[in-house]
């Protein structure tokens, strides 16, 4: 019996011996950080790899999202997605905003558009959507609510690293998208992140937000943070960035393997890909009905943990559940009657480039028994 522990996602390492090169320089120039060579070029190749005109790199995707809302003076009221990484709600919360939580569409588990203009008030000031497991939101639809209602749109694209529609980013929809470059992700910097902008004007703006609000050596312009990145996390993530395109294959022979075997499992439903869209195979989420499986979702991913595969429960559960958001009128479960039954049935199944074809019939052996 195979004891070897399969998990849930592993991280793209750059080559160690090229990544120790590349420190003896950074070791060299004695300039570790504050917008130094590796982070420029990593800058550069980032917006060129993902077609996007302006890219502002970040220590994690977490202070992007703060950053972007602060950047666009967001206040009062954003409407956005219950089913999402706490961080995405969280954001809001730290520049005191409040969350206004819109169900989910059950085939994509993005923010269904047909709820968004049910709650905008005089209080609303921008939508915060999400690219949930990097598939594209209903970008057209959204911005046209947004242009109807003067609001501001700011995505979640966390996920979506790379994904296209039509042979154009999708990072290019909204006013801003940001991304995370966690050590989970499909192209990861070890922690970091960055935000996309359409113009060099905001492209300044965010630069000067980021490191204190500094113009020059002793010009303060805005109450700015500390978020840059360094020098090491940008040299590392050149190196990645030269082998995410063969992880990303890697991945989708994975997702491949995964349907061609889940396709006919009475009670198991995942989702497929979509026409015109260019997917980076960031997860793999099955969904468990438990009256056709024969075993809930939580009975099937303790059995999966027993035998050493780790699933994860992703997302669950709700951020409209935590005990900061749960008060408010919008997490109301009665009005994300879909956020609730697809964060009650998901389970993520392994998905990175490291997984063998041994560790995929594993898995899928334990979900088909």
């Amino acid at each position: 019996m195979n004891t070897k522990t399969i998990t849930v996602t592993s991280p793209l390492l750059p080559d160690l011996n090229e990544f120790n090169e590349v420190l003896k320089e950074i070791w060299a120039s004695k300039w570790i950080t504050n917008n130094g060579s590796f982070h420029q070029q990593l800058e550069k190749e980032l917006a060129a790899y993902l077609k996007v005109p302006y890219i502002s790199l970040f220590t994690n995707g977490t202070l992007p999202l703060i950053t972007a809302l602060q950047a666009l003076r967001i206040s009062g009221e954003v409407i956005t997605s219950p089913y999402s990484f706490v961080a995405t709600t969280h954001a809001l919360w730290w520049n005191g905003i409040k969350p206004v939580f819109v169900d989910i569409d059950p085939s994509t588990g993005n923010i269904d558009p047909d709820k968004i203009e049910a709650v905008i008030t005089p209080k609303t000031t921008a939508i915060m959507p999400v690219h949930v497991y990097g598939k594209p939101c209903d970008t057209q639809h959204i911005q046209e609510i947004a242009d109807k209602y003067g609001l501001k749109v700011i995505y979640d694209a966390a996920h979506a690293f790379g994904v296209e529609v039509d042979g154009e980013s999708i990072l290019m929809a909204g006013d801003m998208s940001t991304l995370s470059f966690h050590a989970t992700k499909v192209y990861n910097t070890i922690e970091g992140g960055a935000m996309v902008m359409h113009d060099e004007k905001t492209k300044k703006r965010i630069d000067y937000l980021k490191n204190f609000g500094f113009a020059g050596e002793t010009e303060v312009i805005a109450p700015g943070i500390n978020s840059k990145m360094d020098e090491m996390r940008s040299a590392y993530g050149l190196l990645n960035l030269k082998q995410v395109d063969a992880a990303i294959e890697a991945r989708h022979h994975v997702a491949v393997k995964y349907r061609e075997a889940l396709r006919d499992v009475v009670g198991v439903s995942f989702f497929d890909d979509i026409s015109g869209v260019k997917h980076n195979y960031s997860y793999f989420p099955i969904f468990i009905d438990a009256v056709e499986y024969g075993m809930t979702r939580d009975n099937l991913y303790l059995k999966m943990k027993e035998q050493g595969v780790l699933g994860r429960r992703y997302f669950y559960p709700l951020i409209s559940n935590f005990s900061t958001y749960r008060s408010l009128e919008s997490a109301n479960p009665d009005n994300l009657a879909n956020a609730h039954k697809m964060a009650d049935s998901v389970i993520c199944l392994p998905m990175h480039h490291a997984l063998t074809e041994e560790d995929i019939n594993r898995i899928l052996d334990l979900i088909i028994k």
